[in-house]
C-alpha cells in the first residue's frame, strides 16, 4: 500500500520527529560499524539540530580549495536558518526517499549517502543566495553539485517539497524550471530549453508527476499534475495531467485514475493507447 505525503502542518514537531529517528539510527550504526563512528558521530550527535547536520553533511562534500569546508557550512546554516521553509522542505525530501525507495529501510542512509538528496538540499542553499542578489556564490554552489554529484541544477529553478531525486546522476534542470511538490526524478532527465530562446523557456512540472529514466521535457511547456513520462521519452508539448506518455516525441499511450500519483508509487510500467 502506497503511503500518504507526509504533510508537514507543524514544521517543528514534524522536523523534531525526523531528527529523533535520524539520531537514533546514527547511534545504532555507532555499534553496527565502529570503523565510520567518528564521522556519525561529527555528523549528527554532536549536531544540535537538523538544519546543523545538513550544513555540516553538505560542507563536507561540497568544500573544497575555492571555499572552504568551514565557510561552505556557515553558508549552509545561514540559508537554511534563513528560509523559514527550509526546515520543512528537507524533512519532506528526506522523508520521500524513505516512502518511495524500496531499497531505504532508515533515514540515516539517504542522509549520509544519496546524492540525490545532497544535490536537492545543496540547490536550496544556492537558491536562497540567488535570491539574496549572491548569483557568484550561488553559481559556485551549482558548480560543486555538478562536479561532485554529478546533477546540474540552476539555482534559480523552483523546486517544491518532497521531492525524490533518485540516484541524481545526469539530471539538468534548468534556470526557468519550476517543479511542484512531491514530484519524482530518475537519473539522466533533463528538463530543458528547446533552442536559444531567452526568457521563460524551461519545463513546469506539476505535483504528484513521476518523470523516468532519461526523460526529456524541453521548452516552456506543462506536464499536468499526476502525469507519467515514461523511460527515453522526449517531450516537446504540453502533457495532459494524469496520463502516461511515451516514445520519440512523446504521445499519450494511457489515461491514468484522477486518484492515481505516480510519484508516490513509482510504477514505471506503461500501456499503449490512442495518440494524442
Amino acid at each position: 500500500m502506497v503511503q500518504p505525503p507526509l504533510r508537514v502542518t507543524s514544521r517543528g514537531t514534524a522536523e523534531a520527529e525526523v531528527w529523533a529517528d535520524l539520531r537514533a539510527e546514527a547511534e545504532a550504526a555507532l555499534i553496527e560499524e565502529p570503523l565510520y563512528a567518528g564521522i556519525i558521530q561529527a555528523t549528527i550527535l554532536d549536531q544540535r539540530s537538523l538544519a546543523q547536520a545538513f550544513a555540516y553533511r553538505l560542507a563536507h562534500r561540497l568544500g573544497d580549495g575555492d571555499l572552504a569546508r568551514l565557510s561552505m557550512r556557515d553558508l549552509c546554516l545561514s540559508a537554511f536558518e534563513a528560509d523559514p521553509q527550509a526546515g520543512a522542505h528537507a524533512v519532506r525530501d528526506l522523508v520521500a526517499i524513505r516512502e518511495r525507495d524500496p531499497t531505504c529501510r532508515r533515514f540515516l542512509d539517504p542522509f549520509l549517502f544519496y546524492k540525490g538528496l545532497a544535490a536537492l538540499e545543496a540547490y536550496r542553499v544556492g537558491h536562497w543566495l540567488w535570491h539574496q542578489g549572491r548569483a557568484t556564490l550561488a553559481l559556485h554552489v551549482q558548480s560543486r553539485i555538478s562536479e561532485v554529484f554529478g546533477c546540474d541544477i540552476h539555482p534559480a529553478a523552483r523546486i517544491g517539497s518532497g521531492v525524490f531525486i533518485d540516484h541524481a546522476t545526469g539530471v539538468v534542470i534548468g534556470e526557468t524550471a519550476v517543479i511542484a511538490d512531491d514530484v519524482s526524478i530518475l537519473q539522466s532527465v533533463t528538463l530543458g530549453g528547446n533552442g536559444k530562446e531567452s526568457g521563460d523557456r524551461h519545463p513546469k512540472i506539476e505535483r504528484g508527476v513521476l518523470l523516468s529514466v532519461g526523460a526529456k521535457v524541453l521548452g516552456n511547456i506543462r506536464v499536468g499534475a499526476g502525469a507519467k513520462v515514461a523511460a527515453a521519452a522526449v517531450v516537446l508539448q504540453d502533457v495532459p495531467p494524469h496520463t502516461t506518455v511515451a516514445g520519440v516525441p512523446a504521445r499519450v499511450v494511457s489515461r491514468l485514475p484522477v486518484d492515481e500519483e505516480p510519484a508516490l508509487s513509482m510504477d514505471q510500467s506503461f500501456g499503449y493507447g490512442d495518440g494524442i
